[in-house]
């Protein structure tokens, strides 16, 4: 009897491999990023990788910049995940006569004071939302490099610190290159992320015109509810840090990451910032899955969207027609998986 009791005990663990307690409790993170989904699911049809990624963006504490053709709710998405939050929220709509002073802010004399005020400009935010980023001359996106970074901004020698959660949501059209200005590698590198959206499949393409023929309020926006505070989000952003890593993998993704500055395929390999963010964006892919662990498919799910954008093919590869994701992929399959 007691023998067939132990059997029984057992069983659980058996048919249940992903049976194991947890060193940190992920119950609330799971619910809230379960939440998410669900009320952007009120109004977005389908695009499930890119919002999981966004999500991983903001509990990795990196920003994503989204890149597709027009009409793919790219913008729409990242101001729908913005609602979700009960934090500051700002929409920048880069233009080529847009200057640096009219993100960050400028120095405005006061009659009063016979003084000097800086009245800050819209970066001073939480969430910020880049319309079409790449449409901005080099000078204004390089404005961006220090906020992006940092978290801070420096005027007129005084240093103004960024209120957190910062994070910035970039988007832009890889098609039209007419008054557009093309990304430096230094503000690629700046972004967790480079999310490819796609085309939606024809389901969801006919889902999507049910619910928009099912719409009443033409205010999308109200729709949604806010789940996170700012507060949560900086609970969240410091119990993936405690979510473990070992050795082996850390070594699985510096050979992933060194071995984009040797491969004969790429002009351009990856940085340190890279390895570093496949490491942070893994813990929170594992966290969301429940796991205080990082596995090897972690890393491999999330090593595509890190490193696409921080590698340049040769001359030779892209005459021929290879893509970054191409190589990426190849790279990942060559490499042993620690056991």
């Amino acid at each position: 009897m007691e023998e067939n009791q132990e059997q029984e005990q057992s069983k659980p663990a058996e048919n249940n491999p992903l049976s194991f307690s947890n060193r940190i409790d992920l119950g609330k993170l799971q619910t809230a990023v379960s939440e998410i989904k669900q009320e952007i699911g009120k109004v977005i049809i389908g695009q499930d990788d890119m919002i999981e990624l966004l999500i991983i963006s903001i509990l990795a504490d990196g920003h994503s910049l989204i890149e597709g053709v027009p009409g793919v709710a790219k913008t729409v998405t990242a101001k729908l995940l913005a609602r979700t939050m009960n934090v500051d929220f700002s929409r920048i709509q880069f233009t080529p006569d847009l200057m640096p002073s009219d993100i960050l802010g400028t120095s405005v004399f006061n009659v009063k004071s016979s003084e000097f005020e800086f009245k800050k400009g819209p970066i001073f935010s939480n969430i910020i939302l880049i319309d079409e980023i790449n449409r901005a001359p080099a000078k204004t996106q390089a404005a961006l490099f220090e906020a992006m970074a940092e978290r801070q901004i420096t005027i007129d020698g005084v240093c103004y610190q960024m209120e957190p959660p910062f994070l910035v949501f970039a988007t832009q059209n890889p098609i039209e290159q007419e008054g557009t200005y093309r990304l430096p590698e230094a503000q690629l590198d700046r972004f967790l992320f480079k999310i490819n959206v796609k085309y939606p499949s024809l389901e969801e393409e006919v889902k999507i015109l049910e619910s928009k023929h099912q719409q009443k309020s033409s205010e999308i926006a109200s729709l949604i509810s806010s789940v996170l505070t700012a507060d949560e989000i900086a609970e969240y952003q410091k119990a993936i840090r405690q979510v473990l890593i070992e050795d082996n993998l850390l070594k699985y993704i510096a050979a992933i990451v060194d071995d984009t500055r040797t491969n004969a395929n790429l002009y351009l390999g990856a940085s340190p910032r890279a390895s570093i963010a496949i490491m942070e964006a893994s813990k929170a892919l594992a966290a969301i899955q429940g796991r205080d662990f990082i596995t090897p498919d972690d890393i491999k799910k999330v090593a595509a969207p890190i490193l696409c954008h921080r590698i340049i093919l040769t001359p030779e590869r892209e005459m021929e027609g290879f893509t970054a994701e191409k190589v990426i992929q190849q790279i990942v399959d060559s490499i042993e998986v620690p056991r």
